[in-house]
């Protein structure tokens, strides 16, 4: 037996888009989108490039700078991906309350 101290584990059903793309900064972006009943209805979004991921909802797409920090992008590609993700972040949804 191991000797962990489990918070948790889990396993479930999810759905991932596999989806690359350029933008006018000819930044190619490969991702990983994945869609899960964890994170209040965020999505989990790993650049299979860098292997930096986070877990992205409206919220965060709206805060300055989140995505030049988590993905280490510039500002100019941060936009193209916003303008992106923007498209298929939907809302965030509480079902523990």
């Amino acid at each position: 037996m191991s000797d962990f101290d489990f918070l948790y584990d889990h396993t479930e059903e999810t759905t991932t888009r596999f989806v690359c793309f350029v933008g006018e900064a000819l930044r190619r972006f490969d991702l990983a989108v994945m869609t899960t009943t964890r994170y209040y209805g965020k999505k989990l979004v790993i650049d299979l490039q860098t292997g930096r991921s986070a877990v992205i909802g409206p919220d965060d797409l709206a805060e300055e700078g989140y995505l030049e920090y988590a993905f280490k992008i510039n500002e100019e590609e941060a936009a193209e991906l916003v303008s992106f993700l923007g498209q298929i972040v939907g809302t965030i949804n509480f079902t523990d309350i």
